[in-house]
């Protein structure tokens, strides 16, 4: 683990807001370095100059964390789009987990910036069960703790009972554990609840609790709040997390596909895109509801966080942002 001058992911959390990064998945799909449709992080060994840029971006743009880009980097995953038959010994979870973390680490050491070991989604979670998922999730372990990242984050979990098993795992380490879900009001895709979710994440072990991708902010913030709600209620103490889709979403707010069931995706949601001054509007309302760490997923471009990171510095001092005011005026008029 990395020393950085103010200190790991709680001491920051209890510090003030932590800025996380945006999106790498669909942002490199757009630049030609992703495929769409498996959606799994090749880049990291193939084009590891565009990840490292995107990554640097997002540090000058103002984010305290580096998540590496191991989204849907699993061999169930890898071998479920097809890689593993092909180019086995350069694409799978190893190479790629290793490749990803020199990537976050070596940006994330020029500014000071937390690295986060991502987990997500394992493909065989449906029909595999648990001891499988389990052991696909050890294999991100093992290169995270070898690796020395930061804190671990799970998060895209449409299942509570995926994320708990996440969970688990990630405990296993002496690091900080995050966890976030890809769900809306409507809960995950059993009908569990919100409120029941982050009661969960929390007993099980996780720090951090929160949503991610799938829906809007303003849906997220609702979802989030409910979250909120719920775990005072249940005297349980953890930080709360969102990292939210950048596109407009109202008309999907209870469908528990989220933005898959958009006739626009994933090729045309231009015109659904947030404008910067909505997500300053966001992070302040992220940052008063009592989330401490704000940042985004799919859509969610450098300039969009610099926009959170100048609203999160505002919302401390307790004043709004200057440079921002004439835009939010703009967009609200």
């Amino acid at each position: 683990m990395a020393q950085t001058s103010r200190g790991g992911l709680l001491e920051r959390l209890a510090a003030g807001p932590v800025i996380g990064d945006g999106s790498f998945v669909v942002t490199l799909e757009r630049r030609g370095y992703v495929e769409a449709g498996p959606w799994t992080p090749e880049a990291v060994v193939q084009y590891p100059d565009a990840v490292r840029q995107l990554h640097r971006d997002f540090l000058r743009a103002g984010a305290d964390v580096m998540q590496t880009f191991t989204f849907f980097s699993s061999d169930d995953k890898l071998q479920y789009a097809g890689h593993l038959k092909e180019v086995k010994e350069s694409i799978n979870c190893r190479t790629l987990n290793e490749a990803a973390c020199d990537l976050a680490r070596g940006v994330a050491d020029e500014g000071d910036a937390l690295v986060a070991g991502g987990f997500s989604p394992v493909p065989g979670y449906a029909e595999k069960g648990r001891a499988y998922v389990i052991g696909e999730f050890h294999k991100q372990l093992d290169v995270f703790k070898g690796k020395r990242v930061d804190f671990l984050l799970g998060e895209f979990f449409g299942n509570v009972e995926e994320a708990e098993w996440s969970i688990e795992v990630m405990r296993r380490s002496d690091l900080p554990v995050a966890c976030t879900m890809r769900i809306g009001p409507a809960g995950d895709l059993d009908g569990v609840t919100p409120e029941e979710c982050a009661i969960r994440m929390a007993k099980a072990g996780a720090a951090v609790v929160g949503v991610n991708c799938f829906y809007d902010p303003f849906i997220a913030l609702d979802t989030v709040s409910r979250m909120k709600n719920a775990l005072d209620k249940a005297g349980l103490s953890v930080h709360l997390m969102i990292q939210p889709m950048a596109w407009h979403s109202p008309e999907i707010r209870n469908d528990q596909r989220g933005y898959t069931a958009l006739p626009e995706f994933p090729f045309a949601m231009e015109p659904r895109l947030l404008t910067r001054a909505e997500v300053a509007r966001f992070a302040r309302q992220a940052y008063h509801m009592g989330i401490r760490y704000i940042g985004g997923c799919c859509g969610f471009e450098p300039y969009h966080i610099r926009a959170i990171a100048e609203e999160g510095k505002s919302a401390v001092l307790g004043k709004v942002n200057s440079r921002l005011r004439k835009k939010r005026w703009q967009a609200t008029s």
